[in-house]
């Protein structure tokens, strides 16, 4: 299937590109800027794109982003919690309602350009704090999105009952470029080793070792 990618510039988003690198399916991909502090997923998106030879968008969603200014990957004054995502103070790295907007926009450029599904990266670790990286909302959004057009365009979610373990797993095994990733949420030059997106990916990666 003609495949839009939502490509934050991580691990997850990363290895789905890759799925669909080599099983030779037309392949776009989409980012978002929504004036996260953590504009280096942004660089790395452009990197990852470029490396895969494959169409990629970075829509504008500043002043979408403007009106977030209560989540700490975006407001200047709350500092990004440390420790792992199984604490509810990482609850204050959600952004409202981020992936219905992301899907939604993806799903436009599909629906514009005959391509027939679109794909995300949420896992199961997501679902302990971002409840829009459920299976059930993302059933929904299936359902809203055949609502909305003529044009059916299905969600692609293949790692939302996976473990980020096995993420990195699959990803080393089709040579997804990992190390060109970008997992951290503070907005430094190196990754902080602290926050609950660093964390777990250095779990994932012990387990993978």
């Amino acid at each position: 299937m003609k495949t839009i990618v939502i490509l934050s510039g991580g691990v997850d988003s990363t290895v789905i590109l890759w799925e669909c690198l080599t099983s030779g399916l037309p392949t776009k991909a989409i980012s978002f800027d929504y004036g996260q502090r953590h504009r280096k997923e942004l660089d790395a998106a452009r990197t990852v794109a470029g490396m895969a030879g494959v169409e990629h968008k970075v829509a504008s969603l500043t002043e979408w982003g403007d009106l977030m200014r209560n989540t700490a990957l975006a407001a200047d004054g709350l500092s990004v919690p440390h420790g792992h995502y199984e604490d509810p103070l990482q609850k204050t790295t959600v952004v409202p309602n981020r992936n219905m907007v992301f899907l939604a926009v993806a799903a436009s450029w599909a629906m514009a350009t005959g391509y027939e599904r679109v794909a995300i990266g949420a896992h199961l670790g997501d679902r302990a704090i971002y409840p829009d990286c459920r299976e059930e909302f993302l059933d929904a959004m299936t359902k809203a999105l055949s609502l909305a057009d003529h044009r059916q365009v299905a969600i692609w979610r293949p790692f939302v009952a996976v473990p980020k373990s096995e993420v990195v797993r699959r990803g080393k095994e089709i040579g997804a470029p990992l190390d060109l990733t970008w997992t951290c949420y503070e907005g430094g030059d190196e990754p902080c080793g602290q926050c609950g997106a660093c964390v777990e990916r250095v779990e994932a990666e012990g387990v993978t070792a």
